[in-house]
């Protein structure tokens, strides 16, 4: 069935299920191929489908996530998804009802990557809420394959409060391939080739579309734990037929196959910190800080709680082995130490040290040790904003506020192993000549999707603004080899 007329057909039968159940009142629904969401108190009467396009290797559970398949590197694929008016339109109410207006504030640098509207800026006041955005059902096509009553919602704090603010209707979404299975049983369990979920990341305020995919790739040639990352086009049906909504970058979910397929298994805790005691400053464990993303119905954050523990004893300053050997039975200080050699060099100033987000810990069921996730890189690669990103030797990191930077760089044992990963990653995953030649055969790749982003849809002035992007990351490059020798031979 085409798209536009699969379209066509769930908005009437939206329209006829509003009618017949009092224009959507929580009154019983008069047909047995209807169920209702409480959640979203939406009645769906598109329950009586046939999964046709269903196989085995691209739509169950029962096979391992084709990593191949969706996260390749020498492409840019192209999804769809095909979403009723009436849903559509309750996501943008959703987001009224949040953020105000649709363009409705007036941002200074609108539409600017790097300007004054992001975060950071001067043009946004950022809204805080715990509420996500909510979830409807809609279709995704991919290579000539549907996928059913896919959960798509928007996603994003700053980035999705600007972009909002400023017009911009190239939002970032999440997307959970089974989140309406209770209400549609024919997508039981449904995959997109073994994944669950994923992030569809807009790229906001970088012109090269590189950052997300890039800083991705160094973590993993450095041998961390990371979400994988690719390149897509999206396209969205709500109702007049597919739209560009420009290029995306899709990011593996660290609560889903990152567990599965880069740790024994996903048993463990995996909590994703926010704010407040994420800093891990002395005196401020608290529970609501540390969400669980797996194991969410036991009350035990005993395992953060140790790792606040021995960090703040007070063998640190006494004796200091003791004080690693406490250390190294609940935390994986090599697995951070590294992170913050990589981090370092990249420069991503939005997470530890400057913003108490934008990583995961997770109780590693192999050692038992807390290991650090990064995620959320869209910030990597430049200077920063909010007085930059740390420095090499963190002279701008208040060691009391962030104390696993500041204890742990402190102690002259875990300061020469950074020092030791910081030159590994310079000769390594971040080697200036192979970097930069990423950067150009990316670029090359990207460079016709990236440069015919529709207005309204994008965060480009114009296609100069791409060049101009690349070539800063280039010169940034060969900027951070020069950093690490500086900081080396000090």
């Amino acid at each position: 069935m085409k798209k536009t007329t699969l379209v066509a057909l769930l908005s009437m039968l939206m329209t006829l299920t509003l009618l017949f159940t009092g224009c959507g009142s929580s009154s019983e629904p008069s047909s047995s191929n209807t169920t209702t969401d409480t959640s979203t108190t939406e009645t769906y009467s598109d329950t009586d489908f046939t999964a046709t396009d269903w196989t085995e290797e691209t739509h169950s559970k029962s096979v391992d996530p084709n990593h191949d398949e969706v996260f390749d590197d020498s492409a840019v694929k192209r999804l769809d998804f095909v979403v009723t008016e009436e849903r559509w339109q309750s996501m943008l109410d959703d987001m009224t009802e949040t953020y105000g207006t649709f363009g409705g504030d007036t941002v200074a640098g609108h539409g600017a990557p790097g300007g004054a509207g992001g975060p950071g800026g001067s043009g946004t006041t950022l809204i805080d809420t715990d509420e996500d955005p909510i979830f409807v059902p809609a279709d995704v096509y991919y290579e000539d394959k549907q996928w059913y009553r896919v959960g798509i919602r928007f996603k994003g704090n700053s980035s999705l409060q600007s972009s909002w603010e400023n017009g911009i209707l190239k939002l970032s979404f999440k997307l959970d391939f089974d989140e309406f299975e209770d209400a549609y049983p024919q997508i039981d369990n449904q995959r997109f080739y073994g994944f669950k979920k994923f992030s569809l990341k807009n790229n906001y305020e970088d012109a090269s579309f590189l950052r997300e995919k890039v800083a991705s790739d160094v973590f993993k040639d450095a041998g961390l734990a990371v979400s994988h990352t690719a390149f897509y086009t999206l396209y969205v049906d709500h109702g007049d037929g597919p739209e560009y909504f420009g290029l995306y970058t899709l990011v593996e979910e660290v609560d889903g196959e990152v567990l599965d397929t880069q740790f024994s298994d996903d048993d463990g805790n995996l909590y994703k910190p926010e704010d407040g005691s994420a800093t891990f400053a002395q005196g401020t464990f608290d529970t609501e800080d540390f969400t669980k993303k797996t194991n969410e119905d036991e009350e035990d954050w005993s395992d953060i709680e140790a790792l606040f523990a021995v960090l703040h004893d007070d063998s640190r300053t006494t004796d200091a082995a003791s004080w690693r050997t406490g250390l190294e039975s609940v935390f994986d200080v090599d697995i951070f130490l590294k992170y913050l050699a990589v981090n370092g060099i990249i420069q991503n100033w939005d997470t530890y040290g400057l913003m108490p987000h934008n990583y995961y810990l997770y109780n590693n069921p192999d050692n038992s040790l807390l290991t650090w996730i990064p995620w959320d890189n869209n910030e990597a690669l430049q200077d920063g904003k909010q007085g930059g990103a740390a420095n090499l030797n963190f002279s701008n990191v208040n060691a009391t506020n962030w104390p696993l930077i500041g204890n742990i760089y402190a102690d002259a044992t875990y300061k020469a192993q950074y020092d030791a990963y910081l030159q590994e990653v310079i000769d390594g995953a971040f080697e200036t000549t192979a970097i930069q030649a990423k950067y150009d055969i990316y670029a090359d790749l990207i460079e016709p999707y990236a440069t015919t982003e529709r207005t309204g849809y994008t965060f480009l002035n114009s296609s100069s603004d791409f060049s101009r992007a690349i070539t800063e990351l280039k010169t940034h490059a060969s900027s951070r080899a020069t950093a690490v020798l500086n900081y080396l031979n000090q």
